[in-house]
């Protein structure tokens, strides 16, 4: 072999034992590559994985807050209808105390218009709506001195009202008024009326002294005694056996 030929031979084997080292590093190279793509690829996986996690983190507290929201809602609502339901309450227990507080006083104004069982100066009777109050009104009239407005009053009232308990007494009062007025006839027969048909009412032996008044107007000095006499025989001990003891005794 020249040597020309081994140089040749010697540069093949060289060049050929540089490609197999250059094979030799080849091989780790392209194994570091692949392990770079997967871990990058790995990276995306999971930064995909994060991201999605991260949208349904978004979306649960969207949600949350969503839900929270309604909650708030609905309590304001609650509380709404919580506060009318109070006012509601408050506003039947207004027309509850409303209606009963009406019907008392439909009852107190019906018991107006009912008769009613009452005993005057002794006298029990029955009294008619109203009757008590017509009485008052007259008595007030003679009170006042308007004695001709109250002896058409007590007139009214003793022909109006005949079963009344207030009888004696309207009628002593109508012959006091009718004396107030100079009329002593009218006066002395309403005033003997109460005499006859009450004789144990505390009006009669006051309607003897009303009497005995009339017939000393009238100059009748020996009937008005005789008046007097009768009220301290027949009503001794009473104060108005002592007016007339004192007004014998003015007589003499």
């Amino acid at each position: 072999m020249s040597l020309r030929s081994h140089r040749f031979s010697g540069l093949r084997a060289i060049a050929a034992a540089g490609v197999t080292g250059m094979a030799l590093f080849a091989l780790p190279a392209h194994a570091g590559l692949f392990d770079d793509d997967q871990a990058r690829q790995a990276v995306l996986d999971l930064r995909t994985k994060t991201d999605t996690l991260a949208a349904q983190m978004a979306a649960a507290q969207r949600t949350i807050l969503d839900q929270s929201s309604r909650i708030d809602q609905l309590q304001q609502q609650v509380d709404t209808l919580r506060g009318q339901s109070e006012d509601l309450g408050n506003q039947v227990t207004t027309l509850q105390r409303q209606q009963r507080d009406y019907y008392t006083d439909l009852d107190g104004r019906l018991k107006k218009f009912e008769p009613t069982q009452q005993t005057v100066d002794g006298v029990q009777g029955v009294v008619q709506p109203g009757e008590t109050d017509v009485f008052n009104a007259a008595l007030q009239q003679f009170r006042d001195g308007d004695f001709k407005s109250a002896a058409a009053s007590f007139r009214d009232f003793v022909q109006k009202y005949p079963q009344s308990p207030y009888q004696p007494s309207a009628q002593y009062w109508l012959g006091n008024a009718l004396y107030a007025l100079r009329d002593y006839k009218n006066s002395t027969a309403m005033l003997a009326g109460v005499v006859k048909n009450y004789p144990n009412h505390p009006r009669a032996p006051e309607a003897l002294l009303a009497i005995a008044n009339n017939q000393v107007e009238q100059n009748q000095k020996a009937a008005a005694k005789k008046t007097l006499q009768q009220v301290l025989a027949e009503y001794a001990g009473t104060p108005a056996a002592q007016t007339a003891k004192d007004k014998i005794a003015a007589l003499k």
